[in-house]
């Protein structure tokens, strides 16, 4: 995940504060990876497929496409993020409604800019609720045939030049997520975090390193290099167990007061 630029602040994840310098972003499968850490839960809860749509083409976000999106729930002037803090740390109170008027005081109604993809949801949900990423790849080429979007374009290069494997295993695992709460989705993760790192299956997640971080010469050899080559039983092995004596299953915090983890929507 990239988030930078003047992130902001989040509450108990209650409050998501953003300004116009934020950037988010998840590249994860332009690594040979694939967006974890609860991704699958938070994604899978925006509007439509703008989820799959971030998750997939690891599309950058402003501030502003952040809050329309349901990523953040207040923007917020850089500048006057020192001043929203101050104030924060003056009440002594968890008072959800307190806090909420206090960060009110600050905020202002972020506006879209015109050529934001947010406001093509249309498309979005049109080529991204496909069933499988060789349909959603289809989908936008389609689409690009009979519109000059930019975006568009843009989407069926990332999907091109991503790993094969990493996309695969993260439609399935954001599908997963649309039923699942948020502690099923983070064990369900780190199990496939482990076999990438663990090169179960392939390498992507090394070689993804090594073309964009190391040698830098940004043109990494997938394997398997093409969505046909990537079968159903590959994709599986992600969410199965890890088959050694030395590992063990993520093991989550339990609340005094509940048996799970706060499965709240954002």
């Amino acid at each position: 995940m990239i988030m930078g630029g003047g992130a902001g602040l989040s509450m108990n994840g209650k409050f998501r504060v953003v300004t116009e310098n934020t950037i988010f972003a998840m590249p994860e499968a332009s690594l040979g990876l694939f967006p974890d850490v609860g991704a699958s839960y938070f994604l899978s809860r925006l509007s439509g497929f703008f989820g799959e749509y971030i998750g997939l083409t690891g599309k950058r976000l402003d501030g502003a496409e952040m809050v329309a999106c349901g990523l953040a729930t207040h923007f917020v002037l850089s500048t006057n993020l020192p001043l929203l803090e101050e104030e924060l740390n003056k009440v002594d109170s968890s008072d959800l409604t307190i806090i909420s008027t206090i960060i009110d005081a600050f905020s202002l109604t972020s506006i879209l800019k015109e050529d934001s993809v947010y406001r093509r949801m249309d498309i979005i949900n049109k080529c991204f609720s496909k069933g499988t990423v060789e349909e959603i790849l289809s989908a936008l080429e389609y689409e690009a045939i009979n519109k000059t979007d930019d975006w568009i374009v843009s989407a069926v290069k990332s999907l091109k030049t991503s790993s094969p494997m990493g996309l695969k295993v993260f439609l399935k695992s954001i599908r997963e997520g649309r039923t699942q709460g948020i502690d099923q989705c983070l064990i369900r993760e780190y199990k496939m975090a482990c076999h990438a790192l663990r090169r179960t299956v392939t390498d992507d997640f090394f070689e993804g390193c090594r073309a964009a971080l190391f040698d830098k010469d940004k043109k990494p050899k997938w394997e398997p290099s093409k969505l046909e080559l990537v079968s159903k039983e590959m994709v599986d092995q992600y969410f199965i167990a890890v088959d050694s004596d030395d590992w063990e299953e993520l093991q989550l915090p339990i609340r005094s007061n509940s048996t799970k983890l706060a499965t709240a929507k954002l």
